[in-house]
């Protein structure tokens, strides 16, 4: 429809110039984000899913419209009157949080939704709650000022990132993808791992690792890049369910992976006051260490199975692809390479984008003309527009937790059912993570836990950045967890495997995902938190280490199957490893020396039982 695509273009050109030649006022920067995202959300979500636009969508844009101009109209008067609203604010702020929540639903689900409202309602009833939970109770007044007038609401952090920094890196994505990009990741991918062992899957971790550090979100990476790499690795001899479980393993690691990431470091840059630069250098020795376990798997996985790579003739030149293509990398670069020297990251996005417009037209193929500059703003700001609720709605969460108290309330109650004792409290939040996360976006669920479980975190001693980094980890890994694993399902529909076996497989490929949170809070050398050169070298050679270690004891194989003694004496020094301390390092080398040499020894004689087996 031309008059939705006109308006997601507006609002895409509205955020590049306000991006490069400077932002409005906060309150109203980030409204003008609200109401046009909620405007195109009612126009291209229908009120039943599945079903033509109708009644009940043009009353909801009505409401849209008439709401936004009285915002925009009065925004002056309504934020000089925080602290003392008026009737009028009482009604408009009330709109905006049906429409918020409304948008929330279609975009995100039924579950994000009533999150939000459960706090809105917890805002007046909070005496009714049992024990610590209970709190005094707000007048309605109170609340609209909270959630509308300021920005402690809808229109707090969250929302402040979305409409400043997510939006433009989401266009940016947008264009890297228009112009060519996401092609020569995969291609190079395959080109550079195809031909090892466990290559087709090994190159799908790769290309899906690369493509959904621009997209930002594992169910859309799953659906671009699955629907190449499942039907290779199905065509290659793995099973339905390992081929969708690899991919979803791969998609929703891209999240952690920078330098680009997804939505919630730029929300963690912003709660911490750290350069989010400084944060994807902090979270890249944990990125690599996910991939690493997954890409070990595969290997033991492929040798378990005996099935080779691909040849060389049918894959592309790993260099030529480089050398033809490389350029599309490097407004990448460039992004990284503005932040490093000072940049913001909403300006960098801003040149980014027009750098890759600029290199695109390097090649005939990769050329961006003004009709794919315009469809990769309008695909742009479509991908955004979940995002966007999620973020309004994740403001109201962090609106009502301010103002009830409960923030610090849920801290003492989480450290005392804990008993002091910091590992139950981390597996409890973990728990809490991976529940809230289920069916929602990570950003809904970082916030969430970032404002309930990170000052517990804290309170126990726990390092600020690994407490923020633990939380988000758990909220990403969530879209692999059923009941509710939005990523996993997505690749098990290309598949055609069952999708709850498929989900179950995804966590064990990326089972190494679910215990580094709990690795880098014991150990931040990982995180680059705290220690010198030597201590945070020795942190990384000893978990790389125990990366393989624990592949090869979670698929059960090394140089053959493992025994249950070999097994367990491998989970053993994967596990002691990652202790910091020479001598524990020491244990660990020596029992998987130990296991080498006891399969090494009896190799001779297991290959030729398993070449018997093969052969009948």
């Amino acid at each position: 429809m031309l008059v939705i695509s006109l308006l997601a273009i507006g609002m895409g050109v509205f955020h590049i110039y306000t991006a490069g030649f400077g932002v409005l006022p906060s309150w109203q920067q980030r409204a003008v984000h609200v109401l046009w995202a909620l405007l195109l959300i009612f126009l291209i979500f229908p009120f039943r899913k599945g079903k033509s636009f109708g009644y009940i969508d043009i009353l909801f844009v009505g409401i849209t419209i008439v709401t936004g101009w009285y915002m925009l109209a009065g925004a002056e008067g309504i934020q000089a009157r925080q602290g003392n609203v008026n009737d009028l604010d009482m009604v408009y702020g009330t709109l905006l949080l049906v429409l918020v929540l409304e948008a929330t639903r279609r975009t995100n689900g039924l579950l994000m939704a009533l999150i939000g409202l459960f706090f809105i309602v917890y805002i007046f009833f909070g005496r009714y709650f049992p024990g610590i939970l209970a709190h005094p109770g707000a007048r309605y007044g109170k609340m609209i000022d909270q959630m509308f007038n300021s920005t402690l609401g809808v229109f707090s952090a969250p929302i402040y990132v979305s409409s400043t920094i997510l939006i433009l890196f989401v266009i940016f994505g947008a264009f890297l993808m228009k112009s060519g990009g996401g092609q020569f990741f995969t291609n190079f991918a395959f080109g550079a791992l195809g031909n090892k062992t466990g290559g087709p899957a090994l190159s799908a971790v790769g290309s899906s690792a690369l493509v959904s550090t621009i997209t930002g979100n594992g169910a859309a990476n799953a659906a671009i890049t699955g629907s190449f790499t499942i039907p290779l690795m199905k065509k290659m001899g793995y099973s339905k369910k390992f081929s969708a479980a690899v991919e979803a393993v791969a998609s929703q690691g891209g999240q952690i992976m920078p330098p680009i990431m997804g939505a919630s470091v730029f929300i963690m840059a912003e709660a911490l006051g750290v350069p989010y630069i400084k944060l994807a250098l902090y979270a890249l020795i944990p990125a690599v260490i996910y991939f690493l376990i997954a890409g070990f798997i595969i290997f033991f996985h492929s040798k378990k199975l005996e099935l080779e790579g691909l040849p060389k003739e049918a894959l592309p030149n790993p260099w030529k692809v480089l050398l033809k293509q490389g350029y599309l990398f490097l407004p990448i670069v460039i992004i990284i390479g503005l932040m490093v020297i000072g940049y913001s990251p909403m300006k960098a996005g801003f040149y980014a984008i027009f750098i890759t417009v600029i290199l695109s037209w390097i090649r005939k193929a990769t050329r961006m003309g003004i009709l794919r500059v315009l469809g990769a703003i309008e695909d742009g700001v479509r991908g955004a527009l979940t995002v966007v609720a999620a973020c309004a709605t994740a403001g109201i969460i962090t609106g009502a937790v301010s103002l009830t108290g409960l923030g610090l309330n849920f801290s003492r109650f989480m450290i005392d059912v804990a008993g002091g004792q910091t590992f139950l409290l981390l597996v409890m939040i973990a728990v809490s993570s991976i529940i809230l996360g289920m069916g929602m976006p990570t950003v809904s669920a970082y916030v969430i836990l970032a404002v309930l479980g990170v000052p517990a975190l804290v309170a126990a001693g726990v390092n600020l950045i690994a407490a923020h980094m633990f939380v988000f980890y758990y909220g990403v890994l969530s879209g692999l967890t059923p009941p509710v694993a939005i990523t996993a399902y997505t690749t098990a529909g290309i598949a055609g495997s069952n999708p709850n076996a498929t989900a179950l497989y995804a966590m064990r490929i990326g089972a190494g995902g679910f215990l580094l949170p709990f690795i880098f809070v014991y150990n931040p050398e990982l995180l680059l938190q705290g220690g010198n050169a030597t201590t945070i070298a020795l942190a990384v050679v000893s978990a790389l280490i125990s990366s393989y270690l624990f592949a090869a004891a979670v698929e059960n194989y090394l140089i053959y199957r493992l025994n249950i003694v070999q097994r367990v004496l491998m989970f053993g020094a994967a596990a002691v490893l990652i202790v910091p301390g020479f001598m524990t390092d020491l244990i660990g080398l020596a029992a998987f020396v130990g296991v080498y040499m006891w399969q090494k020894k009896a190799a001779p004689e297991k290959t030729g039982l398993v070449q018997e087996s093969n052969a009948q």
